[in-house]
């Protein structure tokens, strides 16, 4: 049976849910380009990179590299201003409750965000000492669906993958998770983290983290 020696959580729509201001920030930017964007477009961007979700949002349309890195500049400084709204209370259901339970639990814990602003983040929600290991977009060089991020952040944690739990809520990131070996809790909507072991439709508020270990060290 494995052990479970860690958690390691995606931070946008598993500890926080920051997804409106992604939107708004590249609704802006598309609006001022000129480009269709919408909220249905904006669900295609869970999970991913920045470069890749300037890439869906362009929908093929050709720029030059210089234009991509100043679109992506001029987005995330929209996203920071509204990043500046954040405070504690912001958390999700649970989420600092679960995060001390498994800390007293012996577990260890660490983030794996594609966001290369989730540092800031965490210490807006005044979270960032919850962790032991966080990994972010500055971390590796490729993006979730690869594994890397999530095995760079076991490997500060000096874990196994086959003895830690993800905890993600879009289909890129359990997919990076299932591609490094890890154990997978896919939160939210059921068709973006179908393939996860285990299904939390409401977050971390509905799980209880000794039956959460016991569940998955009884696999």
């Amino acid at each position: 049976m494995p052990r479970i020696e860690a958690f390691i959580f995606d931070l946008d729509g598993v500890i926080t849910d920051t997804a409106e201001y992604h939107y708004l920030a590249w609704k802006q930017l598309a609006d001022e380009e000129g480009y269709p964007f919408t909220r249905e477009d904006n669900e295609q961007l869970r999970g991913v990179s920045r470069r890749e979700s300037l890439n869906r949002l362009l929908k093929g349309a050709p720029i030059s590299e210089e234009t991509a890195q100043a679109y992506m500049e001029r987005k995330n400084q929209y996203y920071q201003r509204y990043l500046k709204q954040i405070t504690p209370a912001n958390a999700l259901p649970n989420v600092p409750e679960f995060l001390r339970a498994a800390r007293l639990a012996g577990v260890k814990l660490g983030l794996g965000s594609a966001s290369r602003n989730a540092v800031d983040v965490l210490q807006r929600l005044e979270l960032m000492t919850a962790f032991d290991a966080v990994g972010d977009g500055y971390s590796v060089v490729n993006p979730k669906p690869a594994p890397d991020l999530f095995v760079w952040v076991a490997g500060r944690l000096g874990v196994n993958p086959a003895h830690a739990v993800v905890f993600e809520d879009a289909e890129a990131g359990i997919d990076a998770a299932l591609g490094g070996g890890f154990w997978t809790v896919g939160i939210g909507a059921e068709h973006n983290v179908h393939r996860a072991h285990l299904i939390a439709p409401t977050g971390l508020a509905e799980l209880d983290v000794i039956r959460l270990i016991q569940h998955f060290q009884a696999l």
